[in-house]
């Protein structure tokens, strides 16, 4: 009746927002969700971010819970190396996590597709979401390069991301939560928007990011000149991730150092990591305290 899980985060190549439709890079930055069921209450402990809201976790194990048949609850531990709130997809990734432990604890089989379709419920139904973030969603349970059409909850494509890349991210202190975001600053941009997502679907994954992150930092009046300092250091692309206020940058290995140099910023933190490929996953057991 316990079982931890694992997903990964990503990182945006087009925003789905103002289209409906969306592309993102799984990152091999991650949450762990553990799900000890029991009890009557649903208790969310979030380690490293105690002070977070717990209402997308809650819902997320009710749904399972309840498509398990059981009338329970369940004590959540959620540990991860996801900045929250930063466009890095922390939400979709703690929505997967939480189901698929909560899925594995019940004794519970769902198809991934099942599955997903929980996670992104459950982040509507929390307001963590504005499209529901198919995207975000699929690029953290899949891995890879994701194209999604979210209105239709249909996963387009996926293709393994090179493994020879580098993913260095800036992370300014403070945080944009999804959920208070306006979402009509975007429509002017959205036919640009629409170009982005077509040069995705022609492979052209680069080129999209960095045109999608300077429409979005364009129209939510933030500055591109870090993501354009990247690509001078000789990343292949650079741009705002979801609605920032992280900036990604897709790199080879041999020009990391130039790249960190060039998005280094006083006040923010840098992240160094890489595409990830893999599946989100679960185990039986955990290391939760246990429901006392």
């Amino acid at each position: 009746m316990k079982a931890t899980a694992r997903a990964h985060g990503a990182i945006t190549i087009v925003n789905a927002i103002s289209i409906g439709k969306g592309v993102a890079m799984g990152i091999e930055l991650y949450t762990e969700a553990t799900v000890e069921i029991g009890g009557r209450s649903i208790d969310v402990v979030i380690k490293e971010n105690p002070d977070e809201d717990t209402s997308l976790a809650r819902v997320a194990v009710s749904k399972v819970l309840k498509l398990a048949g059981m009338d329970c609850g369940a004590y959540v531990e959620v540990n991860s190396n996801i900045p929250i709130a930063r466009g890095l997809k922390s939400s979709s990734v703690a929505a997967n996590a939480v189901v698929l432990a909560t899925t594995r604890a019940a004794n519970l089989s769902l198809s991934d597709v099942d599955a997903l379709n929980v996670a992104v419920d459950a982040a509507l139904e929390a307001g963590v979401t504005i499209t529901g973030a198919y995207d975000d969603a699929c690029a953290s349970y899949y891995g890879g390069i994701v194209i999604t059409n979210n209105l239709k909850r249909q996963l387009v494509k996926r293709v393994d991301a090179p493994d020879d890349l580098a993913v260095v991210i800036l992370v300014p202190g403070w945080k944009s939560y999804t959920k208070f975001f306006d979402k009509d600053a975007l429509k002017p941009i959205a036919s640009f928007v629409e170009d982005a997502y077509r040069m995705s679907v022609d492979g052209e994954y680069w080129k999209a990011l960095t045109l999608n992150g300077i429409l979005h930092a364009t129209a939510l009046n933030l500055s591109a000149k870090k993501a354009l300092d990247a690509i001078k250091a000789g990343a292949l692309a650079a741009g705002l991730s979801g609605t920032g206020p992280a900036i990604a940058a897709v790199c080879k290995k041999d020009v990391v150092s130039e790249v960190v140099n060039a998005l280094d910023e006083k006040g923010c933190e840098l992240i160094i990591t890489k595409p990830n490929n893999k599946k989100a996953y679960s185990w039986a057991g955990g290391s939760v305290a246990g429901l006392g």
